[in-house]
């Protein structure tokens, strides 16, 4: 997710929620939402500090007009950051976010996307000949997105109707979804329900010093012992991750270091999935960290049902999946390894 990961990916301070609509549990209510993208972006509507090293980032009702008039927004958000660089400082980095790709390929699909990185191209080819061939221009996404037409899972109202008294905020039209248990004890019986929603790829909760990894393939759990985790088929193997013990260097407990399961499986269907996944609700990543977090399967979605009858998805992100995990970083300058985790990216981005 954009806040999630641009936030690591600078080092900077965790968002709120996943999105701009978040469960805020001190409170015990919804907090943000549509609110955020009325009027202009005032220091509450900003969810990071990594807000604060962009020098251009569109304007705010930008991000939710880009899919009322799509061709006229992408255009001027490209246009704007023309402008904003041409009289920007040439002694120092400059960051900008062109966030309209982003609404452009939910939206419209891939061939509009192509159209307008034909455009962006040209503007950078443009930065070059003005700035000089030694100005390096590094450019990278903060997620991916399966390229697939996506159909809305009925997440909370298959919970309810099971009888749980769940929180699950819908926002964006995105292929995870965030759950907050009003009960503590029945938080293992929620993500078992959850892993039963067609559509769901898998639901995972702590369990004291451990996570649970739920799905319709079976259970395992994710233990940490230090900086190494070591992943435990109960059944089945949600996953897809046993094959992969062999070749791997254990200790005699059977745990594998955080850099030894990074480098066995950052190119594998659930990248990095087993430290990222046990991360996920054991670190910050955001103020407030769901008690259940689901992966849908590609090709799925969970997200505010008006938004959905008013866009046509053609393509989303936010599961555990290659699609969406897998972002880009690229340079005209530097050749990078082939895999970088989000965290890690900070010193790549400035030189």
């Amino acid at each position: 997710m954009t806040n999630v990961a641009l936030s690591a990916m600078f080092g900077a301070t965790p968002p709120a929620g996943y999105e701009s609509l978040y469960f805020d549990r001190a409170a015990g209510e919804l907090r943000g939402g549509i609110r955020k993208y009325l009027g202009r972006r005032t220091p509450d509507k900003i969810p990071s500090s990594y807000m604060d090293d962009l020098d251009y980032q569109e304007p705010l009702p930008f991000e939710f007009l880009i899919y009322v008039a799509p061709e006229k927004i992408w255009r001027a958000d490209m246009q704007k950051f023309r402008e904003r660089f041409r009289n920007a400082p040439s002694a120092r980095d400059y960051f900008a976010f062109l966030k309209a790709t982003d609404g452009l390929l939910h939206s419209q699909g891939p061939a509009r996307l192509a159209v307008a990185l034909e455009s962006l191209d040209r503007i950078l080819k443009e930065i070059r000949a003005y700035a000089g061939s030694e100005t390096e221009i590094v450019m990278f996404s903060d997620h991916g997105m399966n390229l697939e037409e996506n159909r809305r899972v009925p997440l909370k109202s298959d919970l309810e109707r099971r009888g749980f008294e769940v929180v699950v905020p819908a926002f964006g039209l995105c292929s995870y979804a965030a759950v907050y248990c009003r009960d503590d004890q029945r938080i293992p019986d929620v993500a078992r329900a959850s892993a039963e929603v067609s559509g769901v790829d898998f639901a995972v909760y702590r369990d004291g010093s451990e996570v649970v990894i739920e799905s319709d393939r079976g259970q395992a759990r994710i233990k940490s012992q230090g900086d190494s985790f070591k992943y435990v088929t109960a059944t089945g193997d949600p996953l897809s991750s046993g094959h992969l013990d062999q070749g791997f260097k254990t200790d005699k407990e059977g745990f594998k270091t955080d850099k030894a399961w990074f480098a066995e499986t950052a190119g594998h269907t659930y990248p990095d999935a087993v430290p990222n996944i046990y991360k996920s609700l054991f670190t910050p990543r955001v103020q407030h960290t769901a008690d259940i977090l689901i992966s849908l399967k590609d090709g799925y979605y969970y997200g505010w049902s008006p938004f959905g009858r008013f866009v046509r998805l053609y393509a989303t992100h936010g599961n555990a999946l290659q699609s969406s995990s897998n972002a880009f970083l690229m340079s005209t300058h530097r050749q990078f390894p082939e895999f970088v985790r989000a965290d890690d990216a900070s010193v790549l981005l400035r030189r």
